[in-house]
C-alpha cells in the first residue's frame, strides 16, 4: 500500500473526522471563553479588588535602560489564563458528565430482542407446515 493510499484510508475514517471537528470547535470555544473571561469576568473582579486591571499586573524584574526594554513578570495575564482554564475545564466536565449519564441510561434501558433472520423465519414456517401435515 502506498503512503498516499495509507494516509487516505487513515484520514477518511470516522474517528479522525470526529477528532478534527472537535479540535476546530474546541479552538473556537477557547476563544469565546477567553473573551468572556477577559471582558466580562475579570473587569468586575478587578473592580472588587480595588480597580485593578489584571492584564496590567506584573512584577518589574529590570527597569528599562536606554534602548533595552523593561523585563516584567506578568502574573496578571497568568491569573487570567488560569481562570480561562477553569471555565473550560468545568464546561468539559459538565459535557462529559451529561454524555456519561446518557450512555448509562441507554445501557440500562432494555433493548428489544433482535428480529429473527430470514433463515429462522423460513425454518419456523417449515416446522409449522410439518406440524400441520402430521396432525391431519
Amino acid at each position: 500500500m502506498s503512503l498516499i493510499q495509507e494516509f487516505k484510508a487513515f484520514a477518511v475514517r470516522g474517528n479522525v473526522m470526529d477528532m478534527a471537528v472537535g479540535i476546530i470547535i474546541g479552538a473556537a470555544f477557547g476563544k469565546v471563553v477567553s473573551s468572556f473571561v477577559g471582558n466580562v469576568i475579570m473587569p468586575p473582579l478587578g473592580l472588587l479588588i480595588g480597580g485593578v486591571d489584571f492584564s496590567d499586573l506584573a512584577v518589574v524584574l529590570r527597569e528599562a535602560q536606554g534602548e533595552l526594554e523593561a523585563v516584567t513578570l506578568g502574573y496578571g495575564a497568568f491569573i487570567q489564563s488560569v481562570v480561562d482554564f477553569l471555565i473550560i475545564a468545568a464546561a468539559i466536565f459538565v459535557a462529559v458528565k451529561v454524555m456519561n449519564n446518557l450512555k448509562r441510561k441507554e445501557q440500562e434501558a432494555p433493548s428489544a430482542p433482535p428480529a429473527p433472520s430470514t433463515e429462522e423465519v423460513l425454518l419456523t414456517d417449515i416446522r409449522d407446515l410439518l406440524r400441520q401435515q402430521a396432525n391431519k
